[in-house]
């Protein structure tokens, strides 16, 4: 068991040396039983030679068992990442492990409560003519002292806090960019360190400045995605779809036309690195992950349609976030990554030589996206306008310290994929690597299941990690049907041929896609914490016209359309209610929806019913649709507002 090794290996000196926490004043963090809130004062530059100090902002959750001779290092990603914000989430995720150990959550150096940097000019960047000028005046804003907020520096940072609060050992618990901190931490600090664990790894020497590693595991994400027969129907070869989009839009800008929450018709571009952006944007949902690898593959047949309308409500990709100090991730980023160029010559000049050295890779490095788009997408088009230093740091080649690793990964994160985690667990005598199906970046915060929290819990009791259960794919991840491009496409169902039946089918599979829909601003809404204890009014377009929402109990339908010639107008209520059928192409009519979901009416004359199966919807997002990342409280909101859109929905769509 790694608890009766760590404490053989403590010995007598343990117990002959109580830790002292003079040096950190904790006292009770307002609004809080759980944690105490303190600061540590440390130099600006730990070397001395620069003149300042920086004061760090740090909450602890004290051990509930015995005194803690060993503290728990949490690290959030970026850089510059706040992690003061998921201080509860780090204890709740820790659980028993944390029992014996102090939780020591802190801001890095210029984040957050940290004295976080600031550049003027990022908060009117409409006065500069270029991101390049941009770039240029937030460095100079931030003057030389920029050159005191790397990762080493962060490092040095973290011996001060283990010194000042008296532990003899930490267990570094990174995420993402955290775990290139805690790996730097563990090579220089080895006899420091009791354990490791890695979540979404960024090697020591990463990130990769040209993002090679995710390019290359472009075709092994999707195709998993589409693994047991997912994709159906839908595409045989889904990178081969993002293949021809990316190249089409590459040419000229894809033209998609989107139908906003008001009903009204406007056209999306669509460029390559929009597409990017979805990408990966989809490494934290897995709803966007499966409607992209169908509207990719409609795009690809010439309907953009359901592309245009992700690109639209994904605003391109990713969102900044509130707590994310922007000009840190500029002075971190740019200053300790090795980017192909001269660093001494001129912006225009770095820029030629890092797009001649993509050039000179084989093709297939950023397949199927170009080099020029690949330097584009990196953070090289914005570094190569920062005023550097220093030289580029050296390659790190330290040795990792033979301790109990957890490495987790989760299958489908593309922005720091499983060959990253592969690199790091080579490196690192006996370290157990965990491969998590179904899942984006930072496994522990996003997994739908508990693989990697009970891998935690293992790590910490008994030492041995067990791999995940083989599962089918949930629904939430399966990629649904193609949109029809006509109504003469679609099968007929409910009892009925011709056009009544293909027109109950469509008005199905139109519900479906209204879920979906939802669901995906449900999700949204999840992952900006901003769900209340209700669900609040929802609204949106249809994929060819009119619009659709939920608002006091009821969704209302007016011209929804889903296929084209067809639109759905009406009102459900707990599931139940009657919509009107109408439209060019369709059989008009009314159908009746029941409180399971089924489908009866008659259409053109007709009589159909089509019956459902109850419970799919819920499934859409999942009953435990919140990420671990929220409180229990929270969950319970979102397991509520799910079953609440569920039932008024009949509990039924596909």
């Amino acid at each position: 068991m790694l608890a009766a090794v760590l404490g053989a290996a403590c010995g007598w000196l343990c117990l002959a040396s109580a830790p002292t926490y003079a040096q950190i004043a904790f006292t009770p963090c307002a609004g809080s039983t759980e944690f105490a809130c303190g600061h540590l004062t440390v130099p600006l530059d730990p070397s001395g030679a620069v003149p300042g100090t920086v004061t760090l902002a740090l909450r602890r959750h004290r051990a509930t068992v015995g005194e803690a001779h060993s503290a728990i290092i949490a690290l959030a990603g970026g850089p510059g990442q706040s992690a003061i914000p998921f201080a509860e989430t780090f204890s709740e995720l820790l659980g028993a492990a944390g029992a014996t150990r102090d939780l020591i959550v802190f801001d890095q150096r210029g984040i957050g409560f940290s004295q976080p940097l600031s550049c003027h000019a990022l908060e009117r960047p409409g006065l500069f003519h270029s991101n390049g000028a941009l770039i240029e005046a937030c460095a100079s804003q931030l003057g030389p002292a920029r050159a005191d907020y790397t990762t080493a520096n962060t490092v040095a940072d973290i011996e001060a806090i283990r010194v000042a609060g008296g532990y003899e050992k930490l267990v570094l618990y990174g995420t993402s960019y955290g775990t290139k901190v805690a790996e730097l931490y563990a090579q220089d600090y080895p006899t420091h360190v009791e354990a490791l664990v890695l979540d979404s790894v960024v090697p020591p020497n990463g990130p990769e400045p040209l993002n090679r590693p995710t390019f290359a595991a472009l075709p092994r994400v999707l195709a998993q995605i589409c693994a047991d027969r997912a994709c159906a129907h839908i595409t045989a070869n889904p990178f081969a779809d993002l293949t021809r989009v990316v190249r089409r839009s590459g040419a000229l800008p894809l033209i998609g036309r989107v139908i906003d929450g008001q009903g009204k018709a406007h056209l999306e571009l669509i460029f390559p690195g929009d597409i990017y952006g979805l990408l990966l944007a989809g490494d934290f949902s897995p709803v966007l992950r499966a409607e992209l690898v169908t509207a990719l593959s409609a795009a690809a047949k010439g309907d953009p349609a359901a592309l245009a309308r992700l690109t639209a409500d994904s605003g391109g990709g990713e969102d900044e976030q509130e707590d994310f100090d922007t000009p840190l991730y500029y002075a971190t980023t740019c200053e300790e990554q090795d980017f192909p160029w001269n660093r001494a010559v001129d912006p225009n000049a770095r820029l030629a030589e890092a797009t001649a050295a993509a050039r000179a890779l084989p093709a297939s490095t950023f397949a199927p996206f170009s080099a020029a788009e690949a330097i584009e997408l990196s953070d090289a088009a914005s570094c190569a306008h920062w005023p550097f230093t220093a030289p580029a740091p050296p390659s790190d080649s330290l040795p990792f310290p033979n301790v109990p690793t957890l490495i987790l990964s989760g299958a489908d994160d593309l922005r720091t994929p499983t060959a990253n985690a592969r690199e790091v667990a080579a490196q690192i005598p006996d370290a157990q690597l965990l491969i998590v199906p179904y899942t984006g970046h930072s496994v522990l915060t996003d997994e739908r299941t508990n693989c990697g929290r009970e891998a935690l819990q293992a790590l910490f009791a008994s030492g041995h990690v067990k791999p995940c259960r083989a599962l089918a794919p949930p629904p939430a991840i399966r990629p649904p049907p193609l949109p029809p491009r006509r109504l003469a496409l679609v099968t007929p169902a409910g009892g009925a041929g011709g056009l009544p039946g293909r027109t109950v089918h469509a008005a199905d599979l139109t519900l479906a896609y209204l879920f979906r829909q939802l669901a995906f601003q449900l999700e949204q809404l999840i992952d900006s914490g901003e769900l209340q204890l209700t669900l609040p009014t929802l609204r949106t377009g249809g994929l060819r016209a009119g619009w659709a929402g939920y608002a006091n109990g009821r969704i209302s339908l007016h011209g929804y359309s889903y296929v084209p010639g067809m639109t759905v107008s009406g009102t459900l209520v707990a599931g139940a209610g009657a919509l009107s059928i109408a439209g060019s192409s369709a059989a008009a009519g009314t159908l009746h929806v029941g409180a399971g979901g089924e489908l009866s009416g008659a259409l053109g004359g007709h009589a159909v019913r089509l019956l459902q199966s109850p419970g799919a919807t819920a499934a859409i997002v999942g009953d435990d649709a919140a990420p671990s990342s929220h409180s229990p409280a929270q969950r319970a909101v979102v397991r509520s507002a799910v079953r609440e859109l569920d039932e008024l929905l009949g509990g039924s769509r596909p």
